[in-house]
């Protein structure tokens, strides 16, 4: 749940807030009883409990399969991401990934936390992994294969270009647009999406992560993680880590600014695609996180708070996108919502303010024409209100609710 004082400040968050939390007990109820596939759902919802609760509206096969994809490229990721694996160790653990999860007895120690238990235990993984229907088991190992080749490849090799950062997102990002758009496919029930279009929701994503995660990734011990294009920074400061710093704090908004709009420009394939989906299941599992990476966009630009901390949106406001998520007129709102709020925050003596305003009228004016923008709920300004009295009242009945579903619980 949210802060107390975030819900009374935002009011309207908390009764999202509180079907969120239902709806994630009912999901935990809804694990398999099999070891291994209890284990990939458990683990699911240790890494990511929004996306997790997404997957479980999914049919049965799909939810399966998307389930697997996911574990198995966190699991990629994590070889990845863990600094203090030797380059001629991580190399060709990347490249043959995707024989390992044929094999039910591999495993490799890295990572921390949640992610070392995935990667410890990953014969779960793969046991669960062979017995998908072939044509998923076929998508999956194809985009395994060639990110594993991917980051490999820029483990040796810095993100000194515009064109570098968008082929290191391209192994990371797209790819996982691909391979979702072919498991949507496989399952019946989609047309099988360009590829132009899947690069974009892929892109859209993993460049909104890079962004929000600066501060993370630079502090990485016992090395930096850089993927911040030099060819950007560069026109900023020496250095990326001297974005951190409080003396370069204006051109660190700068630098940021820069980064958000290359980010914008694939706002508008996003919208194509998702208004191509047929499934709602699949269209809101699309949407959801889509939406999440233009607000989060949104908060981060001339943020310098992002060099200092975490910048996220708040748990309200995440229940309120799960919840309000249903058809493309909350889409076309929440983009046209989110392009908006960062409108409003560009400073016109940015050096970029004229290409970000540019991107932003873009944006806007495909919400307009859709024609949907009257036929959905504002996620940023609250409904008619609550006063005190009501609020107070909400506050007691999701006390009571709580306790009795934790209650129940224990008697199961």
């Amino acid at each position: 749940m949210g802060s107390l004082g975030a819900i009374l400040k935002h009011p309207d968050d908390l009764y999202p807030l509180l079907k969120l939390k239902i709806a994630a007990r009912q999901a935990e109820k809804q694990i398999p009883r099999e070891p291994h596939w209890s284990f990939c759902y458990t683990m699911l919802h240790k890494v990511s409990r929004s996306f997790a609760f997404v997957i479980q509206q999914l049919g049965p096969d799909l939810r399966n399969a998307v389930c697997i994809f996911y574990l198995v490229l966190r699991a990629l990721d994590t070889v990845e991401d863990d600094t203090s694996i030797a380059t001629d160790v991580k190399v060709p653990i990347l490249i043959a990934f995707h024989r390992h999860i044929y094999d039910r007895d591999w495993h490799f120690s890295c990572g921390t936390k949640e992610y070392k238990v995935l990667m410890d235990q990953f014969h779960h993984v793969s046991t669960a992994f062979l017995e998908l229907g072939k044509n998923y088991q076929e998508a999956i190992e194809d985009i395994t294969k060639r990110m594993g080749a991917g980051m490999a490849k820029f483990i040796c090799k810095e993100v000194e270009t515009v064109d570098d950062y968008d082929e290191y997102c391209h192994y990371v990002a797209r790819l996982v647009g691909l391979g979702l758009s072919k498991l949507f496919h496989a399952s019946g029930s989609e047309d099988l999406a360009s590829d132009y279009l899947s690069n974009s929701m892929g892109l859209f994503l993993q460049k909104t992560n890079i962004i929000r995660d600066y501060l993370e990734d630079i502090n990485e011990i016992p090395k930096s993680r850089m993927f911040w294009p030099r060819q950007i920074w560069s026109k900023y400061v020496n250095k990326l880590e001297d974005l951190k710093y409080e003396d370069n704090s204006v051109k660190a908004v700068q630098c940021l600014n820069d980064m958000v709009t290359n980010a914008l420009m694939h706002a508008e394939d996003c919208l194509k695609y998702m208004a191509a989906l047929r499934d709602l299941a699949i269209f809101r599992f699309c949407a959801i996180p889509q939406i999440m990476a233009i607000g989060t966009l949104a908060l981060c630009y001339n943020n310098i708070e992002l060099f200092r901390g975490v910048v996220k949106m708040r748990r309200g406001l995440t229940a309120k996108v799960i919840d309000r998520t249903k058809t493309m007129a909350d889409v076309y709102g929440a983009f046209f919502d989110f392009a908006s709020m960062l409108e409003s925050k560009v400073d016109k003596n940015d050096p970029n303010a004229t290409k970000t305003l540019s991107r932003l009228e873009a944006i806007q004016k495909t919400c307009r024409e859709s024609g949907l923008l009257n036929k959905r709920k504002s996620l940023l300004r609250n409904g008619n209100g609550y006063g005190s009295t009501m609020i107070l009242f909400l506050v007691i009945l999701f006390g009571i609710m709580f306790a009795y579903l934790s209650a129940n619980r224990q008697n199961n």
